[in-house]
């Protein structure tokens, strides 16, 4: 694609490659199902320490907080990433913090997803189950974690707020927190 020049739509500033025809543009917005794949490997350094952190990604926009620099299969992220997630039955992805982002999770199948959340200096801590079409927006600097304590996978969509989300963090308490990824 040609370089991108700003075009006004609305009073609204849009990138848009010079050149380009509308369909042209917008044909690179587009991720369909049929050419996404389910990546296991994003967090399978965690998976690899314990079994039940196996989770896998399957990306949107942007390639999310997984720490996977580049997703040519995607629609290039301006303000946020968005992917889905399938947790299997009884696997957790580990508590972690995003100090720069909110983290959307929405579930579309599963019924009984915990989460728990806790202030950086624990004095706080608080869980919550989730089931199908729930959603919570979790601030950024808020410790969280989730379980899927259901007997089928899970299935989510996460969403972070900002283009190129730094790695998460983990408690240093955690041993995930000690793994190379």
């Amino acid at each position: 694609m040609p370089d991108a020049t700003e075009v006004m739509t609305d009073d609204v500033s849009v990138p848009r490659p010079v050149g380009a025809s509308l369909e042209e543009w917008l044909t690179t917005r587009i991720a369909r199902y049929a050419t996404r794949t389910l990546d296991w490997d994003a967090l399978k350094f965690q998976a690899d320490y314990d079994p039940k952190y196996r989770r896998s990604q399957m990306r949107y926009v942007g390639t999310g907080g997984t720490g996977i620099e580049d997703d040519e299969n995607t629609v290039p992220a301006e303000h946020f990433t968005f992917s889905t997630m399938v947790l299997p039955a009884g696997c957790e992805g580990p508590l972690h913090i995003h100090r720069d982002v909110e983290e959307v999770f929405f579930i579309l199948k599963g019924s009984k997803i915990k989460l728990m959340f806790h202030t950086e200096d624990k004095s706080e801590q608080w869980e919550t189950h989730l089931g199908e079409r729930d959603l919570i927006s979790v601030p950024a600097g808020l410790y969280r974690g989730l379980v899927n304590e259901g007997q089928e996978e899970a299935l989510m969509c996460v969403m972070l707020g900002a283009k190129i989300p730094a790695t998460p963090t983990y408690p240093d308490d955690h041993p995930v927190s000690k793994l190379k990824r």
